[in-house]
């Protein structure tokens, strides 16, 4: 039974970050468009998330969690608008290095990693239930 308990534990951090992983995606892609208000200054910059393994010497586990929320220093694009309030004096305004297509796409993954973990739970769920059944019956 110690074992469907570790893996419900293990489960449950990788639906966690998976989930922080989510709204770092989210802020991104609500970010996609906000552009620098004056010459000079920079737009959003990408943020991006990093996992590390921790042992939870309580439980004996491996477990996962977030490292830290960082910024993508990746160089910014730039758009010719010279009506732009923030373009430049060739009429180029920077614009965030957020790329939808890489966002979508690192969302469809944690996406499939959180319902990963999350059928896990229900399988490790449903067998505790099933052995407290047959313990209950004999």
């Amino acid at each position: 039974m110690g074992d469907l308990i570790s893996s419900l534990k293990i489960s449950a951090a990788g639906m966690k970050v998976q989930g922080s992983r989510l709204r770092v995606i989210a802020e991104n892609l609500a970010n996609v468009d906000s552009l620098p208000t004056e010459p000079g200054k920079s737009p959003y910059r990408r943020k991006t998330i990093f996992f590390q393994n921790i042992l939870d010497r309580k439980l004996g586990l491996n477990l996962v969690e977030v490292k830290k929320v960082g910024l993508d220093k990746s160089e910014f694009s730039s758009r010719l608008d010279p009506s732009h309030p923030a373009a430049n004096e060739d009429g180029y305004v920077k614009i965030p290095n957020v790329k939808t297509l890489v966002e979508v796409m690192d969302m469809r993954e944690a996406q499939r990693s959180y319902e990963a973990n999350l059928t896990a739970i229900r399988s490790a769920r449903s067998m505790l239930t099933r052995t407290i059944d047959l313990l209950r019956s004999n």
